[in-house]
This record gives structure tokens, sequence and C-alpha cells, in this order.
């Protein structure tokens, strides 16, 4: 007779618990949205936006953070201060230059 009490799945425990829980609100969103995550520990973080072709819209934070609870505001403006077209956008947080989270978000006009 065969008993398992364990049964590994490649997947840490751990691991989940630190990712950063990237999201924003309200989505769908106009004029601007607040961007919300948490990091485990400090380090170098990149909050950029990205439209749906891959191009960058916009850099939001590039600096170094403590770790914790953060939230930005994007104004659904481009790096040139001009308000970008109604449609999916996706912000992209790295964090010592390792992309860990992306999220999906809607402006509507």
């Amino acid at each position: 007779m065969y008993q398992y009490d364990y049964v590994p799945n490649g997947i840490n425990d751990e691991i989940i618990s630190i990712l950063p829980n990237l999201s924003n609100h309200p989505n769908p969103f106009n004029p601007s949205t607040s961007i919300s995550y948490n990091i485990l520990v400090s380090g170098k973080v990149n909050l950029s936006i990205y439209n749906i072709k891959g191009q960058r819209v916009k850099q939001l934070i590039d600096t170094k953070l403590s770790s914790g609870s953060h939230t930005v505001t994007w104004n659904g403006k481009n790096s040139s201060n001009k308000s970008v077209s109604s449609g999916i956008y996706y912000s992209k947080l790295k964090i010592n230059g390792i992309e860990t989270s992306t999220c999906k978000m809607l402006l509507l006009k």
C-alpha cells in the first residue's frame, strides 16, 4: 500500500506570496487611474505604460524604492504630455531589471 503525503508540483508557495500584485483602479478609466503594487525587498523599480503595439507610452517610475505598498497615478498622457487615445494599455513593472508583473488597462473616452 502506498501513501502520498506531499506531491511536489514545481510551484513554490513562497515565490507566489512575493509577487508584486500589480493592479489599477478604476478599470476601465477616464481620465486617470491609480496603479498599485507591493514589493517585498527594496530595489530599482521601473513602471512603464505600453500601448497595444508594445510601444512605450510613458515611464512613470524609474528609481530605487523601499519594500512595501506603492501607488502611482497615470493621467492618460504620454511622455510628451499629450492625451492618449482610447484603447488597451499595459502597465509593466520591473524590479532590479526583471519584469515581474503586467496589468491590462482600458482607457475609455
